[in-house]
């Protein structure tokens, strides 16, 4: 796979940029359902090809490339069809919504031009997932978010079309998310990437048939709420994921993250909810066949 959009993780004052020792093996695979592996992270980047043999040396079995912007959009979908391990999900992250609106009206790529190529993309055979989008009250100002719902119910409305995945970006926004998604209907599979809510928000979402995807900080020490909302989700809601580079857990919070180290988030899932690793591993899996379809 050509390397056609490669972006560096911006500097963010960590010490120790180099990846961490592999985890010990979990003997039933599981999937990385949200990564951003175009993301250069780390002393010694990885390739792609690298990134994903080091998971499946580990038990990863794939993961699902998420995308935030037109170019890593089409990033994903070239990951995904240059090797079976990838799937694809394509999206304007929530953020950048308000960006392509103010590019629109200065004559460049506006946000309508900007979903027409996620429609596009979403085609693909290898685009199993709209995603990165959903809303973010915590990076944009109230007068710019009016662009973020106009994308969200977009995004919406193309995982219908295409009969994929929708994975939700939900910063600060959890009522706003909730009631959108209430309002406009929300695709059959609705994944909570991050999930970032309470236990009554878990509780929610369960009943409304959504799918809580859980990263490493579910392991941070100030993250209670989201060790409240693991266990009162039902295991047939629950997805892992690293959200790599970021959200590296514990006891390596700060260095590179990647997919190969899932089965430190996975075990303490397990932990936390006083279950068989393999039986949960088992649980996760079929979840993300389930959401995503076979990665074959």
């Amino acid at each position: 796979m050509a390397d056609t959009y490669v972006r560096e993780r911006s500097g963010d004052g960590r010490k120790d940029l180099k990846y961490p020792s592999a985890p010990e093996p979990l003997t039933v695979a599981v999937y990385d359902n949200h990564a951003h592996l175009e993301i250069v992270d780390g002393d010694e980047p990885l390739s792609l090809t690298e990134q994903l043999d080091r998971a499946a040396a580990v038990g990863i079995a794939g993961v699902v490339q998420a995308s935030g912007d037109i170019e890593s959009s089409r990033w994903a979908v070239e990951a995904a069809a240059s090797d079976s391990r990838v799937l694809a999900a394509v999206a304007i992250h929530p953020n950048d919504a308000p960006t392509y609106a103010e590019q629109g009206r200065l004559g460049g790529v506006g946000l309508d031009e900007a979903l027409a190529v996620i429609d596009e993309l979403a085609a693909h055979p290898r685009t199993r997932a709209i995603g990165e989008t959903g809303l973010d009250f915590f990076r944009t100002e109230p007068e710019r978010q009016a662009p973020q719902f106009e994308s969200f119910e977009a995004h919406i409305a193309l995982a219908k079309k295409h009969g994929i995945a929708m994975q939700i970006h939900d910063r600060d926004a959890h009522d706003a998310v909730l009631e959108t998604l209430a309002r406009v209907g929300a695709p059959e599979r609705t994944v909570f990437h991050c999930f970032s809510g309470d236990d009554a928000m878990a509780r929610i979402c369960a009943d409304a048939g959504y799918h809580l995807s859980f990263a490493g900080n579910v392991t941070f020490k100030n993250a209670q709420n989201l060790r409240d909302a693991l266990r009162v989700t039902p295991l047939d809601r629950i997805l892992v994921e690293t959200d790599a580079p970021f959200l590296t857990p514990v006891p390596l919070r700060g260095r590179p993250n990647a997919p190969y180290l899932v089965p430190i988030t996975v075990r303490f899932m397990a932990a936390e909810l006083g279950i068989d690793v393999d039986e949960l591993c088992a649980q996760l899996a079929e979840n993300t066949l389930r959401v995503y379809g076979s990665f074959d």
